[in-house]
C-alpha cells in the first residue's frame, strides 16, 4: 500500500497505525530521559512540536506496538507504564482570565478521566493540577509525566493588548509553579512554545528546568534535516529538483545541522508547486507593528549579532523586535560565536521562503502599495535590472514613494525614522525573488544593499541628504568596493541614490558602469 503524507496529522498513534511516511525522531526520546528529568524547548509554529510531545506521551504509556521497527522499540523498559497529565494550549482562542481558567479546568477534568482519577477541588485550577499530580502518583504507584504543549499561546493571541496578557500570564505562572514543590512525585516533564518567556516572568522557581531550545545535541528534534528528508521521502523525490527544495525550505538552524520546516515539506509533495505554506498560515501583524514602532532598520535583518539573554528575553512588558523575530521564526541561528561574554548568536533568515514573503508583507505594511499596483512595480523593477535599464528603474523608484499617501507619512511620524527609505527599498527588491545582499561586507567596508541578476552586479548606496554633504554615489566611488566583484561579475554597476526628508522621495538617482568581464 501506497504510503500517504501525514498532513495536519498530530498524534503519533495515528501516523504509526496508518500506512503515513514517519521520521524517526525517537533517538531523542532515549536521550532526554536517560539524561534528565525537567525540559524546555521554543520551536517557530506548525515545526512539530505536538507531534513529538504525542510521541513521548505514548512511549511512557508502553504502547510499545507503536515503535515496532523504530529506535525506541529495543531502546526503552516497555516493563514500565507512567501516569501522563497532557496539557495542550494549542486549540482555541482565549481572551479574558476567567476563559483561560476554565480552559485549564476543562484539561484537568478530561486528564482525570483518562486517569480514572477524581479530584475533589474541581474549581480553583491550581489547587486541582496539584492534587491530579498527587493522586495520579498513589493510583499508579509510579511517578507522573507532565507534558504541556504550546504553554504560551494564550498570551501570544492577546499580545498587542498588554494589560490582558499580563493577567493571563499570571494565572499561566502560578499554574505553572505547582510543578516545583512536587518534585518527588514527578518523573518527566516536557514544556514546548514558541516563544521563551524568561524564568522569572513564567517559570519562577523552577530552576531545574532545562532549556534545550539552542543546544547543539537537540537541533534536529524537531524538523527534518537533509538525509531524513532524502531517505524518508525518497519515492516523492524522485524527478524534485532537490536544490531548488533546500533553497525554499531549509535552513533553520538552533546551533546545529539545519533542518526543513516538516510543514513545508510535506505540502510542497502534496501541491508539487514553491509557495511561501507556512509564512502564509501566520499574519505577522504584531510584528511588523513592533517594527515600526522602533524604526528598525529592515537591512539589518540579513545579519546581527544577539546575545543569549537578548534572544530569551522575551516578556509582556518588554519586547525586542530581535527576539520576536526568532522566536517566530523569520530569522535563524547562522553562526554561534563564543564570547568572554558568552556565546554571540549570528541571525539572518533561514531560506528563500521567509525572506520574500516576510518583505513582501513589510513593503505592503511600509507603503500601503498593494494589488496590481504591487504588482506592476515588482515586475517592472526585476525587468529593468535584468536588462540594465536603470533609468528605468529610477522612474519606478520614485513612482514607488510618489504613491505613498501624505496620510501614510504623517500616521507614520517618518520624519524621525529616517532608515525607513532604504528599508522600503530593500523590502522592495527582496520581494520580487532576485539576490539581495543587505550590508554586504567586504575589505573596503560595508555595502548598503548588492543585487545580483545573472551576470550582473548593482552596489547601492543610499543617503538621507540634510545638508551639504557627498553624494550617495561620491562616496560610493571612493570605497572602491567593485573590486570584490570584478572577478565574478560581467557588468558592474555603481548606484547612489539619495534621499529627501521634505520631498518624502528620491532627489537624486546617480550611476556608473565601472566595470565589464
Amino acid at each position: 500500500m501506497k504510503k500517504k503524507l501525514p498532513i495536519g496529522i498530530q498524534s503519533f498513534k495515528e501516523i504509526r497505525s496508518g500506512p503515513y511516511y514517519y521520521v524517526d525522531k525517537t533517538p531523542f526520546v532515549a536521550r532526554l530521559v536517560d539524561e534528565g528529568k525537567y525540559y524546555f524547548l521554543c520551536r517557530p509554529r506548525r515545526f512539530g512540536k505536538s507531534l513529538f510531545l504525542d510521541t513521548l506521551k505514548q512511549a511512557f504509556l508502553g504502547r510499545r506496538e507503536l515503535f515496532e521497527g523504530l529506535y525506541l522499540e529495543r531502546n526503552w523498559d516497555w516493563g514500565k507504564s507512567y501516569p501522563v497529565i497532557h496539557l495542550d494550549f494549542a486549540g482555541g482562542v482565549v481572551k479574558e482570565a476567567r476563559e483561560l481558567e476554565d480552559w485549564i479546568l476543562h484539561q484537568l477534568k478530561l486528564n482525570q478521566k483518562n486517569l480514572s482519577i477524581k479530584c475533589e477541588d474541581t474549581h480553583d485550577y491550581r489547587t486541582c493540577f496539584e492534587e491530579l499530580i498527587i493522586r495520579a502518583y498513589e493510583a499508579y504507584q509510579e511517578k507522573v509525566v507532565v507534558l504541556i504543549d504550546e504553554y504560551d499561546k494564550p498570551i501570544l493571541d492577546c499580545i498587542e493588548e498588554r494589560e490582558r496578557a499580563r493577567k493571563l500570564r499570571d494565572i499561566l505562572k502560578n499554574l505553572y509553579s505547582v510543578l516545583k514543590p512536587l518534585d518527588s512525585y514527578l518523573r518527566f516533564v516536557f514544556i514546548t512554545g514558541v516563544s521563551k518567556f524568561s524564568k522569572v516572568s513564567l517559570f519562577s522557581g523552577l530552576n531545574q528546568l532545562q532549556d534545550i531550545t539552542l543546544s547543539p545535541r537537540y537541533a534536529t528534534i524537531c524538523g527534518y534535516t537533509q538525509e531524513e528528508l532524502e531517505g524518508v521521502f525518497s519515492e516523492e523525490l524522485e524527478g524534485e529538483d532537490l536544490e531548488a527544495i533546500r533553497c525554499w525550505y531549509n535552513g533553520y538552524s538552533f546551533c546545529g545541522e539545519s533542518v526543513y520546516n516538516p510543514f513545508d515539506v510535506l505540502l510542497y509533495l502534496s501541491e508539487r508547486k514553491f509557495r511561501a505554506y507556512w509564512f502564509e498560515t501566520g499574519t505577522p501583524t504584531f510584528l511588523v507593528k513592533l517594527l515600526m514602532e522602533r524604526g528598525f532598520y529592515l537591512p539589518r535583518m540579513e545579519g546581527f549579532r544577539a546575545s543569549e539573554r537578548l534572544l530569551g528575553s522575551f516578556d509582556v512588558d518588554h519586547i525586542e523586535p530581535e527576539t520576536l523575530l526568532f522566536q517566530a521564526g523569520y530569522l535563524t541561528v547562522k553562526k554561534c560565536e563564543n564570547t568572554i561574554r558568552g556565546v554571540l548568536y549570528h541571525l539572518g533568515y533561514p531560506n528563500k521562503e521567509v525572506k520574500v514573503s516576510l518583505n513582501e508583507y513589510l513593503f505592503v505594511c511600509l507603503t500601503e502599495v498593494r494589488g496590481d499596483e504591487e504588482e506592476e512595480l515588482i515586475g517592472g523593477a526585476e525587468e529593468a535590472l535584468r536588462e540594465g535599464r536603470l533609468e528605468d528603474f529610477k522612474r519606478i523608484l520614485r513612482s514607488l514613494f510618489a504613491g505613498i499617501p501624505y496620510e501614510w507619512h504623517k500616521k507614520a511620524e517618518l520624519s524621525r525614522y529616517e532608515g525607513y527609505y532604504a528599508s522600503v527599498v530593500y523590502s522592495f527588491l527582496v520581494g520580487t525573488g532576485l539576490e539581495v545582499i543587505a550590508e554586504d561586507y567586504t575589505s573596503k567596508g560595508r555595502i548598503d544593499l548588492t543585487i545580483k541578476v545573472e551576470d550582473k552586479v548593482y552596489i547601492i548606496e543610499f543617503k538621507v541628504m540634510e545638508g551639504d554633504e557627498a553624494r550617495a554615489l561620491e562616496v560610493l566611488r571612493s570605497k572602491e568596493y567593485e573590486e570584490k566583484y570584478r572577478a565574478q561579475a560581467g557588468e558592474i554597476y555603481l548606484v547612489g541614490i539619495d534621499f529627501d526628508l521634505k520631498e518624502r522621495n528620491i532627489t537624486r538617482f546617480e550611476w556608473v558602469k565601472v566595470s565589464q568581464r
